[in-house]
């Protein structure tokens, strides 16, 4: 049984099973540990991700970058969102960081599970 199971991953494989780049996936989004890669998205928080929510009761909603800043002081820690999927950061004292807390940035470093080391940071 694990012959024909095996038999029929290549034939599909063999049979033009779209790869990654063919999905629409970018190649630096292929996500693979200990290898330098580069990833677009926007600093952010743990806490928050992908969602900055309203500070405080009818005080509105803080720009990204406030609340990203605010989060941090309180405990949180710097995190990159990619297309809604939450990487952190494990080099949390990395200046560009703060520097650029809220901004949608190019990062290039190095994937171990679900945190990136980050060994740059840049504006697109």
């Amino acid at each position: 049984m694990k012959r024909i199971a095996a038999a029929i991953g290549v034939f599909a494989l063999l049979a033009g099973a779209p790869r990654a780049a063919e999905r629409g996936v970018p190649a630096a989004r292929t996500l693979r540990d200990g290898v330098q890669q580069t990833w677009k998205g926007q600093i952010s928080d743990n806490l928050c991700g992908a969602k900055h929510e309203e500070a405080a009761e009818g005080q509105g909603k803080m720009p990204d970058r406030d609340c990203t800043l605010a989060c941090v002081r309180g405990g949180s820690k710097f995190a990159l969102v990619v297309d809604g999927k939450v990487f952190q950061i494990a080099n949390q004292d990395l200046e560009d960081l703060k520097t650029h807390a809220g901004h949608t940035v190019t990062v290039t470093g190095e994937l171990k599970g679900q945190e990136i080391t980050v060994s740059k940071i840049t504006m697109p």
